[in-house]
């Protein structure tokens, strides 16, 4: 495919639209970057790209693209690659299950808890969702990551796996240490769940994963979201 005109509408805090920029990394794609400003309305203008107001949008040679999962993914199959083969390659389509099955697994049975420990109202609220969010990874997850190596199905590179849950995973491996959520649901994976431990330590210290990622923004957009969160309680 010859090289297109690629917009991304962005904004660096978003773990949703941190996915496309993993997936524009690992492809090696030149792109255009816009940030969108997701603390005031969004613009008449924005709105014209995305009425949701959402971001990632992606231009893609004019054509409007949204949703993170659906830009990630049409990246990956515009592209195959080491991120994800051409459907028709032998074994391919076992494998984009399995890895549509892992993503969807961790987006649906994880992620959401650990947002709840991050805005918790209370200590004793945030440790019950730590503990929840340390049981579902052994039992949905860490089966899953038997044959990481260190990424998953035994790659050595990023698969589309990492390019939907990386931008998550970073922030396990990175908030606790600030009290954003109870530093022991690490320490609790690494003795309970090893393979997801390993996992996401691995993918954590990528650079295509940690490319656009500020740290002390995060935190500090997280404690005060969960500031907010308490003082209401």
């Amino acid at each position: 495919m010859a090289t297109p005109k690629i917009i991304l509408y962005t904004n660096h805090g978003c773990p949703w639209a941190h996915r496309a920029h993993i997936a524009l990394a690992e492809l090696k794609l030149p792109f255009e970057e816009k940030i969108i400003d997701l603390t005031v309305p969004r613009t008449p203008e924005y709105l014209k790209i995305n009425p949701r107001g959402l971001v990632p949008a992606l231009s893609f040679n004019s054509e409007i693209l949204t949703e993170s999962s659906v830009v990630s993914n049409f990246l990956a199959d515009a592209y195959p690659s080491h991120l994800l083969p051409a459907s028709n390659e032998p074994g391919a389509a076992l494998l984009r299950a399995r890895i549509a099955f892992f993503a969807d697994t961790f987006i649906s049975k994880l992620n959401g808890i650990f947002f709840k420990a991050q805005f918790a109202k209370t200590d004793a609220e945030a440790e019950s969702f730590a503990n929840e969010y340390v049981d579902v990874a052994v039992k949905e997850l860490e089966p899953l990551l038997g044959n990481a190596a260190p990424f998953f199905n035994g790659s050595d590179k990023l698969t589309q796996a990492e390019v939907l849950t990386g931008s998550f995973a970073l922030r396990l491996f990175t908030l606790p240490k600030h009290g954003v959520v109870p530093e022991h649901i690490l320490t609790d994976l690494s003795t309970k769940a090893p393979n997801f431990y390993r996992w996401v330590e691995a993918v954590s210290k990528h650079p295509s994963v940690t490319g656009i990622y500020n740290e002390e923004a995060v935190v500090a957009w997280a404690k005060k979201r969960a500031a907010l969160a308490r003082a209401s309680a």
